[in-house]
C-alpha cells in the first residue's frame, strides 16, 4: 500500500490517494494521472467557493469497489468508480480544511472498459477522476439536464489535456 498527499498552499484542493491494490503497478504514473485531472477539475469556476477543499482517492481491485457498491448503494458488482461526498460541514480544523468526500476506483474494470472503448487506460483513468470529483461537488446524471451540463463539463476539461470525448463513441451509437 502507498499513500501520499499534497499540502502545497498553491494547490488547492488536497488529495490523498491510496493505492490499495498491487494491479495499480500496471500503471506505474496512475497518482500522477489522478492528481492531475483532479487539478484540471478544481478550476475556480467549477469549485466555486470551496477554498481548502480535500478528498480521497482510493485506487483499488474490482472486489473492494463490488464491496463497497454492495454496502452503500446495495448493487453486488463492481463498478468503475463510486463518489462518497462528504456531508456539508464547516471547517472543524484551524487550517480550515473542508472534507469534499471520497472517490474509489477499479482497475480491472478500468482497463476492461478502455480495452472495450478502444482508449488508452490513462485516458479513462482521468475521466473516471473527473466524473467521481464532479459528483463530489455536487454535479449529478440522473436526469437529462443535469447529465449534459455535467457532461459538458467532462469533455471541456479533458479537452485542456488533449484527451478526446469520452461520451463521443456513445453519442455516435445512439
Amino acid at each position: 500500500m502507498t499513500a501520499t498527499a499534497i499540502d502545497d498552499s498553491a494547490r488547492d484542493p488536497v488529495v490523498d490517494v491510496l493505492i490499495e491494490s498491487h494491479l495499480w503497478q500496471a500503471l506505474p504514473d496512475a497518482e500522477d494521472i489522478v492528481r492531475r485531472a483532479i487539478a484540471l477539475a478544481a478550476a475556480p469556476s467549477v469549485m466555486a467557493n470551496r477554498r481548502g477543499a480535500e478528498l480521497s482517492v482510493l485506487l483499488c481491485d474490482d472486489a473492494t469497489i463490488a464491496a463497497l457498491n454492495a454496502r452503500w448503494r446495495g448493487q453486488e458488482q463492481p463498478t468503475n468508480v463510486l463518489s462518497f461526498p462528504a456531508p456539508p460541514l464547516a471547517p472543524t480544523d484551524p487550517d480550515g480544511k473542508v472534507p469534499l468526500g471520497d472517490i474509489a476506483i477499479a482497475y480491472e474494470t478500468v482497463v476492461r472498459e478502455a480495452g472495450e472503448q478502444g482508449k488508452p487506460v490513462a485516458d479513462h483513468l482521468s475521466h473516471l477522476v473527473i466524473h467521481g470529483f464532479l459528483h463530489l461537488l455536487g454535479y449529478d446524471h440522473h436526469m437529462d439536464g443535469e447529465a449534459e451540463r455535467m457532461e459538458r463539463l467532462e469533455r471541456d476539461i479533458l479537452a485542456q489535456i488533449g484527451i478526446a470525448d469520452p461520451y463521443a463513441l456513445c453519442d455516435a451509437e445512439v
